[in-house]
């Protein structure tokens, strides 16, 4: 792990003296490792950590799928077509990397052992042209959100074909996506507008979920074990809940406040919340306990970040991996 620099612990001292007056009750220890990815400029972003533990991440900027051997520390490339813009990748249960064509209108499947890709396309009235972050249900399916065509999308896994369901809101932006703890409903948070979105599996009606300040941006979203869904507001730098069973909504004032942009978010196995606050320099990497409703930590990212967009977390290394636009591949280490 490289050593912080002078500004980077500055940065920290400060960071911990803002939140530790009243807003810190147990501090969880973050130890951030990040790994120079060798493709210069190509935006590595929103890793997946495959069944057997291999870490895959997308470029954006150059076009390629990836995978990270942590044992090793060893990066391979598979190049995609020039043009395709991936924006995310899963690994489906046979270890196949997916990515979708953010730019090129498809969705993909690499063979990790040939680098063959297999396209599928988006319809041809253009109702999902731009497919944007995805997620896997229990049965192998894929959910994704098109933020420009303003729609989300079901691509079955059987037929190799999607349904798309447009948005009702205008120009609402649907952005990041989970699957609800039955895995099968899928979340999503509207980033053009103030509400969030799910989809009945059934009958595929979306009902958008209208949040109480107008200003509510939110961009990404997860959910505790307890069904609440989680997001992080990047207009006004707040954390949100939402409770779909008692549909109480709540919020919480990051650290940096209102210059926070919060951006990638996740949860771990203990139900901490965590999510980057993309608008200071260097990033900070920020940890909420949903049980105390209290900040437990934050630390920067030694690269700075630029932005951190997505993030997983990996209960086999208890362990959060994100990308970096300052060209890392991160790992941030949680105690116990």
């Amino acid at each position: 792990m490289k050593k912080l620099s002078i500004v980077s612990l500055l940065v920290l001292f400060a960071a911990t003296t803002f939140v530790a007056t009243d807003k810190f009750v147990e501090k969880t220890e973050v130890e951030i490792t990040e790994w120079k990815v060798p493709w210069e400029n190509s935006r590595p972003r929103d890793p997946y950590v495959a069944p057997d533990g291999e870490i895959w991440f997308v470029g954006q900027r150059t076009h390629y799928v990836a995978e990270f051997d942590l044992d090793t520390e060893q990066f391979r490339k598979i190049d995609l077509e020039d043009g395709a813009g991936p924006h995310t990748v899963v690994v489906d249960k046979n270890g196949n990397p997916w990515y979708t064509g953010n730019t090129a209108n498809h969705l993909g499947m690499v063979n990790p052992e040939t680098g063959e890709i297999t396209k599928y396309g988006m319809p041809d009235d253009m109702s999902a042209r731009d497919p944007h972050t995805i997620a896997i249900n229990k049965d192998g399916d894929f959910w994704f959100t098109s933020q420009g065509a303003n729609s989300i999308g079901f691509f079955d896994m059987k037929t190799k074909e999607s349904t798309i369901m447009p948005v009702s809101t205008p120009r609402s932006r649907p952005y990041g996506i989970v699957m609800d703890t039955d895995m099968i409903t899928p979340w999503i948070v509207l980033f053009g507008t103030n509400k969030l979105a799910t989809v009945d599996p059934e009958t595929k009606k979306v009902t958008e979920i209208e949040l109480p300040n107008e200003r509510t941006r939110p961009r990404r979203l997860a959910q505790t074990s307890d069904g609440v869904i989680w997001y992080g507001d990047y207009s006004r730098g707040y954390i949100g809940s939402y409770d779909p069973e008692t549909k109480e909504f709540n919020e919480w004032k990051l650290p940096s406040g209102e210059r926070s942009r919060p951006y990638a978010v996740t949860v771990d196995d203990k139900d901490r919340f965590w999510l980057v606050e993309t608008g200071v320099d260097p990033n900070m990497f920020v940890g909420f306990d949903t049980k105390t409703k209290k900040v437990v930590s934050s630390t920067p990212i030694e690269s700075g970040g630029g932005t951190v967009r997505h993030m997983v977390f990996d209960e086999e290394t208890n362990s959060i991996w994100f990308g970096t636009d300052t060209n890392y591949l991160g790992q941030a280490k949680l105690d116990q």
